[in-house]
């Protein structure tokens, strides 16, 4: 009993932390909006568009382009400034912009190319906000507990793709698409609550960069000299162009390829969820850098897409879609705080910010391509793409890695062995 309560205190230990504690609650609220929002969003597409997974995926691309093109900035950005002050601006542009859809679809305007002007307009601001608000975690519960607040944050953004999705399937039933847009620019106040009521004095403050010229390049030339930095966001960019497209493909073969509608791709989008909540969980109570266990994972993630990829029937598309996103979520917990531990605090919002280029900014690629194929060949083949790429992209990640860890255990060898030798 005390080795499960040892357990249970391990896997939650940043909510010992008030200023955490409260960010993860109004997290919780906000992106449970988001999810439902995605849901609907995703549903108007379709609708407007005849069921185009083309059009679905370059919906999603416009969100994530530019992360692609200024995403570096970002992390520029958020290296220089107080991040709780960054983050405040970033949730009043959400919520607006969400409001803003809402209206277009209550009254009848919404055409697809307003929704890919708002999607492009979000995409501005989470050029910001992204690397603001994964460096702003770290300031909250510190370096020693950072593995276990991102695994937190993984199960805050899962279990809100089980409630969010839920919510909306039902609300889109009822009432039509317009609440999930309108529900969602109000939750982004929780976020603002949050933040106001934390204690700025236990902030764990990173030292800001001062502002100077050649700090993007730096932050480029530091990440592609550190192979321990640079290998894995590599693997991020494969996976993130070819195998996190859920939010085109999950619809596509709930509707296409299952022939269910809106309560279909909210069961899957759900379940997947619940599956993510579970891999969350699962490394929550994990410390330090492995980057064994990054490998492994993203090993298993490439597996479980396969299965997804030739499941029968709808039922077993679901427990498949579970599996799938245990083991894609706990790897995205994973390869978030490796990436943040392993770099130097001074470059962390930069790397950060080529993270999320890597495994965000690669949608504007990545999305209208599986979308295409997915449209052109099945959702089947959409899928399977994200998984073959996912284990060849591992498996050469994992070499590298290997190799270098060698050569610097070498190097270390052959400097003790210098040492050693006594002076003539």
């Amino acid at each position: 009993m005390t080795r499960v309560r040892r357990l249970g205190r391990d896997t939650f230990v940043s909510l010992h932390n008030r200023n955490y504690r409260l960010y993860f609650i109004g997290q919780t609220i906000s992106v449970s909006g988001t999810w439902m929002q995605g849901l609907a969003q995703a549903l108007l597409v379709l609708k407007l568009t005849h069921n185009s997974g083309t059009a679905l995926g370059l919906v999603t691309a416009l969100q994530f382009l530019p992360m692609l093109l200024f995403g570096a900035w970002g992390g520029v950005l958020a290296d220089r400034v107080d991040k709780r002050k960054l983050l405040y601006g970033t949730q009043i542009a959400a919520g607006v912009l969400a409001l803003a859809l809402g209206i277009i679809v209550s009254t009848g305007n919404a055409a697809v190319w307003n929704v890919y002007v708002l999607s492009a307009l979000l995409g501005f601001v989470n050029v910001v906000d992204n690397p603001a608000r994964q460096t702003f975690v770290l300031e909250m519960v510190g370096r020693e507990d950072l593995p276990n607040a991102v695994s937190l944050n993984s199960v805050v953004m899962n279990s809100s793709r089980v409630v969010g999705p839920a919510i909306g399937g039902v609300l889109i039933k009822v009432f039509g698409l317009a609440p999930c847009f309108y529900i969602n620019a109000a939750s982004y106040v929780a976020v603002l609550v949050a933040l106001m009521m934390m204690n700025a004095s236990l902030l764990q403050r990173l030292p800001k960069v001062e502002r100077a010229k050649g700090q993007l390049r730096e932050g480029l030339l530091y990440a592609w000299s550190e192979p321990m930095v640079r290998v894995p966001l590599l693997m991020m960019a494969v996976i993130g162009t070819l195998a996190f497209n859920f939010q085109v493909v999950i619809p596509l073969i709930a509707i296409k390829t299952f022939g269910s509608g809106a309560g279909g791709t909210a069961l899957l989008l759900s379940t997947m969820g619940a599956g993510a909540v579970l891999g969350g969980l699962s490394v929550a109570s994990l410390r330090g850098v492995s980057h064994k266990r990054l490998v492994t994972l993203s090993m298993a993630m490439g597996a479980a897409i396969l299965i997804v990829a030739v499941a029968p029937s709808l039922a077993t598309e679901t427990v498949a879609m579970f599996v799938m996103g245990g083991a894609a979520f706990a790897f995205i917990a994973v390869a978030n705080t490796t990436i943040q531990l392993t770099s130097a605090p001074e470059m962390r919002g930069r790397v950060m910010a080529l993270y999320a280029i890597a495994f965000l900014g690669s949608t504007p690629i990545g999305g209208p391509l599986v979308g295409w194929i997915s449209q052109q060949y099945g959702a089947r083949v959409g899928f399977a793409i994200g998984g073959v790429a996912t284990i060849i992209a591992t498996a050469v990640a994992g070499w590298s890695l290997s190799r270098h860890r060698m050569k610097r255990g070498a190097d270390r060898d052959g400097r003790r062995e210098v040492m050693a030798v006594p002076a003539a």
